[in-house]
């Protein structure tokens, strides 16, 4: 009897002990399974999070890959824009270069013109002396001899007469006249701004004109000109040269114009010729 009380309480012990063991080896296995469950939590999680960064960097990329291609566009254009560029620019230097060339053939035909101007002026000039050069101006503009003298050399004050003092430069003029056969000679009477004061005068008009006739009828009658050469007109106050509102610009309004006109091949000898003494 005693044997098996003894056995019984062997056995209990150990169910006892198995039990125990049992118990614990559940609790090592829970937690064991805890710890795998919150590692494969944040294994998916920090999967899900790379998968969502892996998107953004596929949207970042496909982004990249339109811009590359819009800036490759861009650059293909702006290739093509820049050879057509060149070729304008090309042109734009030819053009530039011709229209040098021209200004400097332009340069080149006034520096002539200007040195011919010169010479004509010089050789009609130089028979008149110091003195009748105060009263007389003499220029050549683009082939045409403008000689122009004044009105108080020319006639006697308030009139249209020759004065006695301009015999003496009439006569020098009509002489380089006559020098140059050929040409035509406009005698052009001007005024200044003041009404006239005369009852045989009605204007500055009228004045002008009895003035240049005055001049013409002298070189034909005194100095021996060919009156077919000969044309007198007036322009009375409407061309002026100075301001008329001083009496120094008065003064240079009122000039008597005598306007030499050469043909072409007649206007080129002049450079090599002068007035006989």
């Amino acid at each position: 009897m005693k044997k098996m009380m003894f056995f019984a309480v062997a056995v209990a012990g150990c169910l006892a002990i198995s039990s125990c063991a049992s118990k614990k080896d559940l609790e090592n296995c829970q937690n064991e399974n805890r710890s795998l469950t919150q590692s494969y939590q944040g294994a998916r999680e920090q999967l899900a999070a790379a998968n969502t960064r892996i998107s953004s960097l596929m949207d970042q990329l496909a982004a990249c890959e339109s811009n590359n291609a819009a800036l490759q566009g861009n650059l293909e254009k702006s290739l093509a824009n820049s050879n057509s560029n060149n070729v304008n620019i090309a042109k734009l230097v030819d053009q530039i270069n011709e229209s040098n060339k021209y200004i400097r053939h332009l340069v080149e035909v006034k520096s002539k013109s200007d040195s011919l101007n010169l010479v004509l002026t010089n050789n009609l000039t130089r028979s008149l002396s110091k003195e009748d050069l105060k009263d007389v101006d003499v220029q050549v503009l683009k082939g045409v001899v403008y000689i122009s003298l004044s009105d108080n050399m020319l006639y006697k004050s308030g009139s249209y007469e020759i004065s006695d003092a301009a015999d003496a430069t009439l006569s020098k003029i009509a002489k380089i006249i006559s020098d140059y056969k050929g040409y035509d000679v406009l005698i052009e009477g001007n005024t200044d701004t003041d009404a006239i004061k005369s009852t045989n005068i009605r204007n500055n008009w009228d004045l002008s004109c009895l003035r240049a006739s005055s001049v013409v009828q002298a070189l034909q009658n005194k100095y021996g000109v060919d009156p077919k050469r000969l044309t007198a007109g007036g322009r009375g106050e409407y061309n002026p040269v100075a301001d008329n509102t001083t009496a120094s610009g008065k003064a240079k309004n009122r000039r008597t114009q005598i306007i030499i006109t050469p043909k072409l091949d007649e206007f080129m000898s002049l450079i090599g010729q002068a007035p006989k003494e």
